[in-house]
């Protein structure tokens, strides 16, 4: 299918505060949203929008498949929109740039800096789904989701998988700061199962600090936790 994602019709592809950035841009931040997102809201500026674009931050809220996982539809549009900004504005390949994301927005994160062309500065997550195979095999009402994020690979689908699962990727994720958050009252997304195993495997050749968050659900950052999750990622674009 020919490219059809342009700078005139980018808002229906995804949310970005561009247009009430400050200019010139100092850094890039895209966040990937968790399983099931919606937008009925797709043009109102988010918090996190307004707040990075007094300093000179763009941030990209890619419109991808809710199902997604950061499969290669997901991968492509994504590229595609990356692209026509760093065209548009004219973006070097040294400008600092951070993948940012919970959930499967965090899984999403962490397998596009694996895959993309742009390699961030750093990584920023938020219960973060590592290992998609043991949650198609334990949970049943994944089974349908994840077989809609794999549906086109080949092979067996556990093989497909694992090429979406951070706890299989390890050796191919890029030397860059990682900051890892997971909720330990998380019952969607086992801490033991992703975050602890995710870590474990990066502490030895990584720059990665990991915060675990006591007393809450899945995603649920308490208040000084989110603030020192916005502090990562600016402090890693404007430090």
């Amino acid at each position: 299918m020919d490219k059809i994602i342009s700078y005139e019709n980018l808002k229906r592809f995804a949310y970005t505060n561009e247009k009430i950035c400050k200019k010139p841009i100092k850094g890039v931040v895209i966040s990937f949203f968790g399983c099931g997102a919606t937008f009925a809201s797709v043009n109102d500026e988010s918090s996190m929008g307004k707040r990075l674009a007094e300093m000179g931050i763009l941030y990209i809220t890619p419109h991808n498949n809710p199902w997604s996982f950061m499969n290669k539809q997901a991968f492509n549009c994504t590229e595609e929109i990356m692209d026509v900004l760093f065209e548009h504005y004219n973006l070097g390949d040294d400008i600092p740039i951070v993948y940012s994301g919970g959930s499967m927005g965090g899984q999403s994160a962490l397998m596009y800096s694996v895959l993309s062309k742009r390699k961030p500065v750093a990584c920023v997550v938020n219960c973060p789904a590592c290992d998609v195979v043991d949650k198609y095999k334990n949970d049943e009402n994944f089974s349908r989701i994840l077989y809609s994020a794999v549906y086109h690979e080949d092979g067996p689908i556990e093989e497909a998988l694992e090429k979406i699962s951070p706890n299989y990727n390890v050796d191919k994720l890029p030397k860059i700061k990682y900051y890892v958050f997971h909720c330990d009252k998380d019952d969607l997304l086992d801490i033991k199962t992703n975050s602890d195993v995710l870590v474990a495997k990066m502490k030895d050749d990584f720059d990665i600090t990991y915060h675990i968050v006591h007393g809450t659900g899945h995603a649920v950052l308490t208040p000084e936790m989110q603030e020192l999750y916005d502090k990562y990622i600016i402090d890693s674009i404007l430090n």
